[in-house]
């Protein structure tokens, strides 16, 4: 164990921890606040004056999954007995222990150590301290793929075969990365000068996002090579990317551009709703001299991807005349292009992305490509399909699922539609990436577009069943899909 000699500040708190308790979870993020690193010692069976309900490994294991406690284990010892060993420099009890005698108080100013007395905030939310595990499955609804299926003519065996070549694919993404904040807290109430809600923030959970998580998505479904080229602002968000973007097992071909921050969305959260988010971005373009030498980079490795992917948030990144370089480059290589350009507090425009494999534009950046309010689904995916010349077009529908367009040259076309898998969603932020990053693997990898987009539906609902951009594992989009195939 440690002991005042290490650098970390250690804090102790001992306890029975029979039933978890919020109180308990605010008394321990309060002790984890006095110090670095917060060790708890559990009561066992043996050393409890009463008998709990709750065996000893089980108040272990309750205590061990939240977050703020780095170490946990069982003590037969009391209180000042643990002291005496440990010698933390800082023991931590509850505000009502104040009042009474606390034996272990003379054995922790003798070494120099500190007592504090404290409970914690009454007003934060317990349960977002409780270690998060994901579970994807639970809120899935499988009803209509049984249907869908079968009018496409493909089975589990199938897909399974599409899912052996995702390891043959390299693949190169453009685009902005995005840094995304969870500011999650407790609603307090309003405000008395004015009609304000007013929260107070419990803990801050950063993701990498944008085209940072589109490349991610594509290389944990187990693409071989994924290269991300993008651009960072110079300032402390950038160095986070580049801290960070490791963890995805990707290259990075990234380019300093002082004259914009790094984009970044801070989400302020109470329960499961978002209450306000926060955009710090420039929406200028980029330079032609960065353009240059973007181009050249990707010029210079274009034989060695399959697949390029533009993930397009309309912050300045592709400009027209950099996106028909890049398009015309793919065509004379051979190497196969996908978009998605999104348009939400800014402004973007799918259309301009021409003669790709495969577009997945929301209803609304569909209706504001053509300007058109009118026409329904099967009419407008049409005309997109005749400006921007697709040769596949999902229509991405939020919590409604997605509509499926197969255009061909005979002027006729092929419709569907897959119902959103998963009714439930966590946070819908990233399905769209996921849902890209999934279908256009697939079809790389052989699939049909109907293969392709049933496997992206399942993958995206995958993706809303967590708190905030992680990359997902193939294993667990295999799991799903297998189960899709177990209930229908």
């Amino acid at each position: 164990m440690n002991n005042c000699n290490d650098e970390k500040k250690i804090v102790l708190v001992q306890g029975n921890f029979d039933i978890l308790h919020p109180g308990h979870i605010r008394l321990l993020r309060f002790a984890k606040e006095c110090g670095d690193k917060l060790i708890v010692a559990v009561n066992s069976d043996r050393s409890m004056g009463i008998k709990s309900r709750v065996n000893e490994q089980h108040r272990l294991e309750m205590v061990q999954s939240l977050e703020c406690v780095n170490e946990a284990f069982l003590s037969d010892l009391t209180p000042a007995e643990t002291v005496n060993s440990l010698k933390p420099h800082i023991v931590v009890k509850g505000k009502e222990f104040e009042s009474r005698h606390n034996p272990e108080h003379a054995l922790v100013e003798m070494y120099g150590g500190k007592l504090i007395f404290g409970s914690g905030e009454f007003e934060s939310n317990s349960e977002q301290y409780i270690t998060r595990t994901i579970s994807h499955g639970h809120n899935f609804n499988y009803k209509k793929c049984q249907s869908y299926a079968t009018r496409h003519q493909f089975d589990y065996q199938s897909i399974n075969t599409v899912f052996s070549q995702f390891s043959e694919n390299r693949v190169a993404v453009i685009g902005e990365i995005i840094v995304d904040e969870y500011i999650q807290g407790t609603a307090v109430g309003l405000s008395q000068e004015d009609p304000t809600i007013v929260m107070t923030p419990d803990r801050t959970d950063t993701f990498l996002g944008g085209a940072a998580i589109t490349a991610g998505h594509i290389k944990g479904l187990g693409a071989n090579q994924v290269t991300l080229f993008s651009v960072l602002g110079k300032d402390d968000k950038a160095d986070y990317v580049k801290n960070h973007i490791n963890a995805y097992n990707i290259d990075t071909i990234l380019f300093d551009d002082g004259s914009r921050p790094t984009p970044l969305k801070s989400r302020y959260r109470a329960g499961n709703k978002t209450l306000l988010r926060v955009n710090q971005v420039r929406q200028h373009k980029i330079s032609k001299e960065i353009q240059t030498d973007l181009y050249m980079q990707l010029e210079s490795s274009i034989n060695n991807f399959d697949l390029l992917v533009f993930s397009d948030f309309n912050y300045g990144l592709l400009p027209q005349t950099l996106v028909d370089k890049v398009i015309a480059l793919c065509k004379e290589n051979n190497v196969r292009v996908v978009a998605d350009s999104q348009t939400s507090s800014q402004v973007g425009d799918i259309a301009r992305y021409k003669d790709m494999m495969l577009i997945t534009p929301t209803e609304k950046e569909v209706r504001i490509a053509l300007n058109n309010i009118d026409d329904g689904l099967p009419i407008l995916a049409q005309k997109l399909c005749e400006k921007a010349n697709p040769t596949s077009l999902v229509i991405t529908l939020a919590g409604e699922g997605i509509f499926i367009h197969l255009p061909d040259q005979n002027g006729q076309w092929e419709n569907d539609m897959l119902p959103a898998i998963n009714r439930n969603a966590v946070d819908p932020a990233g399905a769209g990436d996921c849902f890209l990053a999934a279908s256009s693997l697939a079809l790389c990898s052989g699939a049909t577009p109907w293969q392709a987009f049933y496997i992206a539906s399942i993958a995206a609902a995958c993706q809303v069943d967590t708190l905030g951009n992680q990359p997902l594992s193939f294993n667990t989009l295999q799991q799903r899909v297998l189960e899709s195939f177990k209930n229908i």
